[in-house]
C-alpha cells in the first residue's frame, strides 16, 4: 500500500491528504491536521521508515531562518526508503522580476525570501549523487474553498490597489494536489505549479464581486489600504510564473487554468456541499 508521510498538514497538505485517502492511500503527518507529534522523534522516525512517499510543507522558521524539518530529521530523510520525497516551496524565491516571466531556470535568492530560497536549495541537495528522489514544487499565491477572494469580498476585506502594472501568479489548491500527484511518476527536479493567467489582484477581486453580485471596493493607494507586512511583501514583487515544465514533464493538467474558473468552481462547490465547505473553511 502507498503511504504518504507529511510534515506540516496545514491547508494545502490536508487537501492533498484527503484526495489521496479517497484513492486508498494511507496518510500520516505532523501539524494540526496530523496524527504524529513533530517533537516525538521515535514516532517520526518510525513513520519515515514505513513511508513510500514523504512531503514537507513546513516553511522556514521565522525567528531562525532554518528549515525545521531538515534541522531535526535530515539524516532520517536521507536514510528513508521512500521512493519519492517532495518539498512545497514558493515562487517567492525568484524575487522581483518587474512583471517578466520566470521559469525554473531563473535566478533565485534575489528577493525577500532568503530563508525560503536556502530551504529550497537544501531540499534539492538532499539527494546524494546518483539518487533521484526529490521534487521541489514552487507555489505562488494559493487559494481554494474557504480561502479565496470570495471570502474577502464577503468579509468586506477585499481591496483594490492602484498599482496598474502589478502582476501576480496564483494556483488553486486542487491543482497543487494534482501537481504533487503527477510528480509521483515524473522525473525529479524543480517545478513551478501556477495557473495559466497571471494578473493583478484587482482583477480577481472584481471577478469575485461579479460572481457574488457585490459592489466593487474603492481603488486605494498602498498607504490607504493599510495592508499587513505580509501583504505588503507580495506587492513589493512583480512577476509572471511559467508552468510549462510541469505540463511537459509531469503531464500536469490544470482543473482551474485561471482565476475565473477557480472562483466559479469554489462557488459551485459551496452551493453543492454547503456544510462540507463550512467545515473545511
Amino acid at each position: 500500500m502507498n503511504t504518504l508521510f507529511i510534515f506540516g498538514m496545514g491547508y494545502t497538505a490536508s487537501h492533498l491528504a484527503r484526495r489521496l485517502c479517497e484513492q486508498g492511500w494511507q496518510v500520516h503527518g505532523t501539524g494540526r491536521g496530523g496524527d504524529v507529534d513533530f517533537a516525538d522523534g521515535s514516532a517520526v522516525h518510525a513513520a519515515l521508515a514505513s513511508a513510500t512517499h514523504i512531503l514537507s510543507s513546513v516553511p522556514p522558521d521565522r525567528a531562525t531562518g532554518a528549515d525545521p524539518v531538515l534541522a531535526a530529521y535530515v539524516d532520517a530523510l536521507r536514510a528513508a526508503p521512500a521512493r519519492w520525497i517532495g518539498y512545497l516551496s514558493s515562487t517567492g524565491v525568484y524575487g522581483d522580476a518587474r512583471g517578466a516571466w520566470v521559469d525554473e531556470g531563473a535566478i533565485v535568492g534575489t528577493g525577500r525570501r532568503n530563508a525560503r530560497t536556502q530551504a529550497d536549495l537544501d531540499w534539492q541537495a538532499l539527494d546524494p549523487p546518483g539518487d533521484t528522489h526529490v521534487r521541489v514544487l514552487r507555489l505562488p499565491g494559493i487559494y481554494g474553498p474557504g480561502r479565496s477572494a470570495l471570502d474577502r469580498v464577503r468579509e468586506g476585506s477585499g481591496k483594490r490597489i492602484d498599482l496598474p502594472d502589478q502582476v501576480f501568479s496564483r494556483v488553486h489548491v486542487d491543482d497543487i494536489a494534482g501537481g504533487v500527484i503527477a510528480s509521483f511518476a515524473g522525473p525529479p527536479g524543480v517545478y513551478n505549479l501556477s495557473d495559466d493567467l497571471p494578473c493583478s489582484q484587482n482583477r480577481v477581486i472584481e471577478a469575485a464581486c461579479r460572481l457574488l453580485g457585490a459592489p466593487l471596493p474603492p481603488m486605494q493607494t498602498l498607504e490607504q489600504a493599510n495592508l499587513s507586512p505580509m501583504a505588503l511583501g507580495f506587492y513589493a514583487e512583480n512577476r509572471r510564473v511559467a508552468n510549462g515544465k510541469a505540463k511537459r514533464l509531469l503531464g500536469w493538467e490544470l482543473r482551474y487554468p485561471d482565476y475565473e474558473a477557480g472562483l466559479a468552481g469554489i462557488l459551485a462547490g459551496e452551493h453543492e456541499h454547503p456544510l462540507e465547505n463550512i467545515r473545511s473553511a
